[in-house]
């Protein structure tokens, strides 16, 4: 106990500057990966996706983000087998490590998982500063399964999704009319996937505890009120005569950019639900140690303070803001062309992918969702559409995540113990 009694202050500074450092990285690479399409289709200006990030990403991680250190706790390490001063030491380790691969990534413009960052972190200090038994090995499985699985699913919805829209809208004798009888519809779908993922994750929390046919219900009246709010909106829009010369299905496109607003919620929420905790996960048990003395056990089911809520929501909206363009101009430009069709079909898959996911407990990244969704709507296109050198770039990036995370949390927490032990 003397590590925290002697040095409790100066950790919990530097916890929660690793741990804005980590929100940083959070902001940088994965909101990007959120708002990536939207920006790259120009259905929304960076400033626009800056401020939807700003509201949905908190309101998702506040309303629908579960047990905050899940992520860590969920199998990975056992932390009934480590003292509070390595724990404090190794959470720190891994917030640092995970943080500088995301700032290396986000400056190369690789879109990768922050969740897998801060798991192979965790497993990196676990195994070289406990022991190999501590890391709960079989946990690994499901993480390295869903590389695969999260792509695969939602680049195959995302398909749909726009072989649907290719067959009512597109191919018809007038896209314009079509797309403003079957957009709404659309919007009534996303809608939807929000409210179910929120209330089927549970408003416990907030006091509010709904049976599934009453979550069902509530549903239901939120799409129908998106679908009515877009509706209002889709009726400003005219066909633009003098921009369908140049491009035939630019007032179609029009109207998908209204959708994509919506969209842009949805996934912004999604992600907000899912990998914020990834950076305010392991500061809220680092505080939760500290503020005890280290004489208490980390909960599973402990809520994140305030005020470390306000500390990741701030880092991940000064990473979007400063850094976020680089991966956002992968996601948007560089894997295929993007037009606000393309772009709905796979912010739309990608927050279904998500919440399915989330449904039936499997562990799967956003970022390699939304890649897999943007392939899946350039395949639907042929082969010639894609830019397969990037995507050759960003697959590279997802294998080194793991063990990247791993090897650097293990120097920096060698760093720590040599500076505090």
């Amino acid at each position: 106990m003397s590590l925290i009694a002697d040095y409790g202050f100066v950790l919990l500074v530097l916890a929660c500057a690793f741990g804005f450092f980590m929100a940083w990285g959070v902001g940088a690479n994965d909101v990007a990966n959120a708002m990536g399409t939207s920006v790259g289709s120009r259905a929304l200006t960076i400033k626009q996706a800056i401020l939807v990030a700003m509201v949905f990403e908190f309101c998702g991680a506040y309303l629908a983000g579960g047990e905050v250190t899940e992520t860590i706790k969920s199998g990975i390490v056992d932390i009934d087998s480590m003292t509070p001063d390595l724990l404090v030491l190794g959470m720190m380790s891994a917030l640092l490590a995970a943080g500088t691969w995301l700032l290396v990534a986000s400056t190369k413009g690789w879109p990768v998982s922050t969740t897998h960052s801060i798991v192979g972190a965790v497993i990196g200090f676990g195994a070289v500063g406990v022991s190999m038994d501590a890391v709960h090995w079989a946990g690994v499985g499901p993480i390295v399964a869903s590389w695969v699985i999260s792509p695969l699913l939602s680049g195959f919805v995302a398909f749909g999704l726009f072989m649907s829209v290719q067959k009512l809208i597109i191919d018809t004798d007038n896209p314009f009319q079509s797309a403003k009888r079957y957009v709404p519809l659309y919007m009534f779908l996303t809608g939807f996937m929000v409210a179910i993922m929120t209330l089927s994750k549970g408003l416990k929390h907030i006091g509010l505890d709904l049976s599934g046919g009453e979550s069902l219900l509530l549903a239901v009246v939120v799409g129908g009120v998106v679908m009515l709010a877009g509706i209002a909106l889709l009726s400003r829009i005219k066909v633009d005569t003098e921009a369908d010369r140049t491009f035939h299905f630019s007032s179609v496109e029009k109207v998908f950019a209204v959708l994509m607003i919506f969209t842009a919620c949805a996934m912004a929420f999604a992600h907000g639900s899912n990998d914020v905790a990834n950076a305010v996960g392991p500061l809220a048990a680092i505080v939760d140690v500290i503020q005890s003395s280290g004489a208490a056990a980390i909960d599973a089911q402990s809520t994140v303070p305030g005020w470390v809520l306000l500390l990741g929501a701030i880092g991940i909206v000064v990473g979007l803001a400063t850094y976020g363009y680089k991966v956002i101009a992968t996601i948007g430009k560089e894997i295929t062309e993007l037009t606000p069709s393309r772009g709905f079909a796979a912010e739309l898959a990608t927050a279904t992918t998500v919440v399915g996911a989330s449904a039936i407990g499997l562990p799967v990244s956003t970022t390699h969702t939304l890649v897999g969704a943007v392939l899946g709507v350039g395949l639907a296109r042929g082969i010639g559409a894609l830019n397969l050198g990037v995507i050759g770039k960003i697959f590279m990036s997802w294998l080194v995540t793991l063990p990247i995370g791993a090897v650097l949390s293990i120097i920096f927490f060698f760093i720590l113990q040599a500076i505090f032990l």
